[in-house]
């Protein structure tokens, strides 16, 4: 009995939403009309979700009418809204099946933080997997795109994926439950229509337990796809060397001894980093220093001996921050620069400089380093270009980037972080000691 059959299921894997407040994603086809009707009988508390996508005229108001209708026989709440989703799809350059997907997704989250709902149903099934695997074979992809629906992510959770389409049509025709039919489902323009009346009946009549084989095939997949992200916690690990400003270095001469560096970079960056340009990456290993490749959210850079994996920085303006006398703080891109005159000097360390203030000019000014720049280090003799500098500290090229100084007038008093100029040293003729904090 498939009644029983899905509450086994859900006594064996969610047990707990039997205390939660649930939200069921319902468009008043089959799929979802039916899982009403399933939490109903198992007495879940539950709200339905009904979003009308404009898209079929009187036929989708029609079926707002039935899932309202079905909402008041089984007198539980309903949540409602109107999407345009042709004016969605167009300013957001998607298609309209992107659109309505990105539009119900955001509502159902909204809803269910805003009015204290913990799960959302929705009614995906085991065909809609098989449907969803073909696509992404289709266009190519990695074991990624061949795992299938996810049962559980965020707070959806699809508690039909394991049941066929043929279980649900059997359970609504053995209890006389009634659904609306969507006519653009039997339209073969879009891919997965397509697929699923064209494609899949072939491949089923082949084998008539292709479906429970394609859903073994899936657990397989699953695993070793659970495998891989095992092995890759580890091998960053050993890989990944983290620095200041959330900079991480990965050796490459490391990389290269695994045999196969492409395919590495691959597992490395592309779950957690989003890369995509598996070409570029892998060349990046040969390229030239200074070669930088982008994903949406991380730049990895070739510096030397090493790939530099870092976030991509909010604009940053190459300002110059102004410090008059009688300013004793003011906020830069690197922290809060400090001023405290003191009358003895203690240690010195990184982030923190003494001065003699009497041969300061102010204002101050805060601004990012350019070539040509050169500085007098503090405990050496002579003049230094700060690219040499730089060179001679093993900076790398994110590192370069992050490098503000202080300067009075055209002289530089200090690197920030790094190194204090000889020229603004405290002697025994200094009257008053400058104590400057970067923190």
């Amino acid at each position: 009995m498939f009644l029983q059959e899905f509450k086994d299921h859900i006594d064996t894997n969610f047990p707990y939403l039997y205390d939660y407040k649930l939200i069921l994603a319902c468009s008043g086809g089959l799929d979802s009309v039916v899982l009403v009707e399933l939490c109903h009988l198992l007495g879940f508390n539950f709200a339905i979700a009904h979003c009308n996508f404009k898209l079929r005229g009187a036929e989708s108001d029609n079926d707002e009418k039935f899932v309202r209708d079905l909402a008041n026989r089984l007198q539980c709440q309903l949540y409602h809204v109107d999407f345009d989703t042709n004016a969605y799809a167009n300013k957001h350059r998607v298609s309209i099946q992107m659109a309505a997907r990105e539009l119900r997704y955001d509502w159902f989250r909204e809803i269910a933080t805003t009015l204290k709902y913990d799960i959302v149903f929705t009614a995906h099934h085991a065909d809609d997997n098989l449907e969803t695997f073909l696509i992404n074979l289709s266009r190519g992809t990695g074991i990624e795109g061949l795992t299938g629906i996810p049962v559980e992510n965020e707070m959806f959770i699809r508690p039909l994926l394991p049941f066929s389409r043929d279980q649900i049509v059997k359970f609504a025709k053995e209890k006389g439950v009634q659904w609306r039919e969507d006519s653009s489902n039997s339209s073969t323009k879009y891919l997965r229509n397509k697929i699923r009346h064209k494609v899949i009946p072939e491949l089923k009549s082949v084998n008539d337990r292709f479906l429970q084989n394609f859903q073994t095939t899936l657990e397989y997949l699953n695993e070793s796809s659970e495998f891989i992200k095992n092995q890759v916690i580890i091998l960053r690990r050993e890989l990944f060397e983290y620095e200041q400003n959330d900079v991480i270095k990965i050796s490459i001469k490391k990389l290269k001894e695994y045999g196969n560096p492409r395919i590495y970079i691959y597992f490395l960056l592309n779950d957690y980093y989003g890369f995509k340009p598996w070409d570029d990456i892998a060349q990046i290993i040969f390229a030239q220093s200074g070669k930088q490749i982008f994903s949406d959210t991380h730049r990895l850079v070739k510096d030397r001996d090493y790939l530099l994996l870092s976030p991509i920085p909010e604009e940053v303006s190459d300002r110059t921050y102004s410090i008059p006398e009688e300013e004793n703080m003011i906020i830069i891109p690197l922290g809060m620069l400090r001023f405290s005159v003191k009358k003895e000097m203690n240690t010195a360390d990184l982030k923190t400089i003494y001065v003699d203030k009497k041969k300061l000019k102010y204002p101050l000014t805060v601004r990012k380093w350019q070539e040509g720049d050169y500085f007098y280090p503090i405990g050496m003799k002579g003049k230094k270009k700060l690219s040499k500098y730089f060179k001679d500290e093993k900076l790398s090229l994110l590192a370069k980037e992050m490098v503000w100084l202080l300067c009075s007038g055209e002289e530089i008093v200090w690197i920030i972080n790094y190194r204090a100029d000889n020229r603004f040293k405290i002697t025994p003729q200094t009257k008053q000691i400058l104590k400057i904090t970067i923190t």
